[in-house]
């Protein structure tokens, strides 16, 4: 087989991973969060304390609008 042939095994390779990619990452999106990770909330994120955490900053801004609301309610009273 010459270089040409090669060639073409190369860049078939190449489609083949691509279109893998393609399809595995559609059906990544497309998959449902399961029950109890929608929202982007993860199951613990009340008690967990890790930083680096991508959900880590929602799940704070979360808890001080609580703790403002729950202090503005007890204001009005």
């Amino acid at each position: 087989m010459g270089t040409v042939g090669y060639v073409v095994i190369a860049i078939a390779i190449i489609v083949v991973l691509v279109a893998l990619f393609t399809i595995s990452f559609v059906a990544y999106v497309k998959t449902p969060a399961p029950a109890g990770c929608e929202a982007g909330k993860g199951p613990n994120c009340e008690n967990c304390e890790v930083v680096s955490c991508r959900f880590y900053a929602s799940a704070e801004e979360r808890e001080r609008k609580k703790r403002q609301e729950a202090n503005s309610g007890e204001k009005g009273n």
